[in-house]
């Protein structure tokens, strides 16, 4: 059962969103990741309704030296420390 003292907690997480499609698409694919930017789900919304999303969640977008931080998270994870593509 979620108390309110655990939900109160769970809305102060910080949710991250790291946008992969183009800005001229019809939808917007992106990256959602609540409280670790490295574990996320993959999204696709339509433009008004990421928007609406963002909003709802207070997102914050993350930047490219964020971004490339869970890349080189996931490639330590996929090959090990050793192996550079």
């Amino acid at each position: 059962m979620i108390t309110d003292i655990n939900k109160n907690k769970f809305t102060t997480f910080t949710r991250y969103v790291r946008v992969r499609s183009a800005p001229e698409d019809t939808f917007v694919e992106f990256d959602f990741a609540i409280e670790y930017p490295e574990l996320y789900v993959e999204l696709a919304l339509p433009k008004t309704a990421f928007e609406l999303f963002c909003k709802h969640n207070n997102v914050v977008h993350m930047d490219k030296d964020m971004a490339k931080k869970v890349d080189d998270d996931a490639q330590k994870w996929r090959f090990g420390d050793t192996r550079k593509i």
